[in-house]
């Protein structure tokens, strides 16, 4: 279920970091894959699936327009790509979008950090591991997750962009997949912005160079993909695109059911709940 998490009172006004989730169940995505059970189990894990996808619809209905921010928990706060990503939080803020990422540390803390610090709402989905399973303190509201894959479809469901900062394997799987979801037409075509140009450069090198060389991919497919080094350029992009091929209005959204357990999302200065 989603979670509490304000705490102001830490030293210097930074909030103090809270207990993340419940107790880790790091090996049951590993005992999903490695074949049939009993059917007994296999009937629970479909309802543990379920919850966990209803969890996801719950406590992110009412975000509102947002945007995922996907990247490294490995960078520090005094690293570039971390002051990086806490500019592209704070200008996707000012232009009223919602920030979400995988709720983590590095780069993930700076753009809820950034998205905070401009008064915008900000959103973490969390995946249950045996490390790493502890929220950054500059959340407002988040949902955790048992599977890998029920938080992806959360991170991409309710998203009308992707920011992808420099990451590891798990962006490059992040930023895959979503390449692949638009390719196929089983999401609209929402803007792919790869911040760091120089750290990407290589990418798209292969990209261009062997795969639309080898007719593995489409030209096209690269071009989707805005490169750039600025936030505020990467932040007008989201807007623009959003408004003017989408049709984005910010609208009230509608009110919540206290009946179905759901909550609306409060920003920044105010204690954040999970629904």
């Amino acid at each position: 279920m989603a979670t509490e998490r304000r705490d102001d009172s830490a030293a210097g006004g930074k909030p103090a970091a809270v207990a993340w989730g419940r107790t880790a169940h790091h090996a049951e995505e590993g005992r999903f894959r490695s074949g049939p059970e009993k059917r007994g189990s296999e009937l629970a894990r479909l309802f543990r699936i379920m919850a966990g996808f209803i969890r996801g619809f719950r406590g992110l209905h009412f975000v509102g327009p947002c945007v995922t921010v996907f990247g490294s928990a490995r960078f520090q706060e005094d690293h570039r790509y971390y002051r990086l990503s806490r500019e592209v939080g704070a200008e996707l803020a000012r232009r009223d979008f919602a920030v979400m990422t995988g709720g983590g540390p590095g780069v993930m803390e700076a753009a809820n950090r950034g998205a905070q610090e401009a008064g915008g709402l900000s959103i973490g989905c969390n995946i249950e591991l045996a490390h790493e399973q502890h929220p950054n303190p500059y959340l407002d509201h988040w949902v955790d997750f048992r599977y890998f894959f029920v938080r992806k479809v959360m991170l991409t469901k309710y998203s009308t962009a992707f920011v992808l900062m420099p990451g590891g394997f798990g962006t490059l799987d992040e930023i895959f997949e979503t390449a692949t979801l638009i390719q196929t037409d089983k999401i609209d075509n929402f803007p792919l912005v790869l911040m760091g140009s120089e750290y990407w450069a290589p990418l798209l090198d292969f990209l261009r160079g062997t795969m639309v060389a080898e007719g593995t991919i489409d030209a096209a497919d690269v071009d989707r993909f805005l490169v750039t080094d600025s936030p505020a350029e990467a932040a007008d992009h989201v807007l623009e695109v959003a408004r003017e091929r989408f049709g984005l209005e910010w609208k009230r959204s509608r009110q919540a059911s206290r009946m179905l357990g759901e909550r609306t999302p409060a920003r920044s200065g105010g204690a954040g709940k999970g629904g």
